[in-house]
C-alpha cells in the first residue's frame, strides 16, 4: 500500500481480499508483508499472486464491484421449501375464488415474495420452478418390499 496510496478502508478491503485468495489469516498476510519489506523479497508466491490479484481487481471494479467475494448461497431446508409452496398454492386459490378482496391479494403478494426471497430468484415465476425443482429433484426412495415383485432385492 505504501507504493500505491489509497484511504485505509481500500487498503483494510484489499488486505482481506487477498488474505482470503491466499488461504491465509489477515494476521498472517501482514506478518508477511512486514517481513519481506519495501521490495517484496522473499514473499509466499500464493500470498504475492493474491496481493497482485486483489490490487488489480480493486483498480479495475467500480467502488461497488470491488473486492466482492461471491457467497455460497443459501439453500432453504426441503421442509421449508414444502411449506412455502404450500402457502402460496393456497394462497392462489384463495385469491382465484375471490379475486376483488383485498386480503386475499395481500397474503398471495406475501406469499410470492416469501418464495423468492427463499429461492433467491427475482419473480414468483422463477421462484415457483426453483421450489418445484428442488421438491422433485429429490432422491427417489424404493418402495416397500411387499410392492415389488418376487425375488427382486432393493
Amino acid at each position: 500500500m505504501v507504493m500505491t496510496p489509497c484511504p485505509e478502508r481500500d487498503a483494510h478491503r484489499i488486505l482481506a481480499a487477498a488474505a482470503a485468495a491466499a488461504h491465509v489469516t489477515a494476521e498472517e498476510l501482514a506478518a508477511a508483508l512486514a517481513a519481506a519489506g519495501p521490495r517484496g523479497k522473499g514473499l509466499p508466491r500464493a500470498v504475492e499472486r493474491a496481493l497482485r490479484r486483489a490490487v488489480v481487481a480493486a483498480r479495475t471494479a467500480g467502488p461497488a464491484q470491488a473486492l466482492v467475494v461471491p457467497a455460497r448461497p443459501l439453500v432453504p431446508s426441503l421442509a421449508r421449501t414444502e411449506k412455502a409452496l404450500r402457502r402460496f398454492r393456497a394462497c392462489r386459490a384463495r385469491l382465484r375464488a375471490a379475486p376483488g378482496e383485498a386480503r386475499a391479494r395481500r397474503a398471495m403478494d406475501d406469499a410470492a415474495y416469501t418464495l423468492c426471497v427463499l429461492l433467491g430468484r427475482p419473480t414468483a415465476h422463477e421462484a415457483l420452478h426453483a421450489a418445484r425443482l428442488r421438491l422433485t429433484a429429490l432422491p427417489a426412495t424404493p418402495p416397500p418390499e411387499d410392492l415389488l415383485p418376487a425375488g427382486v432385492a432393493v
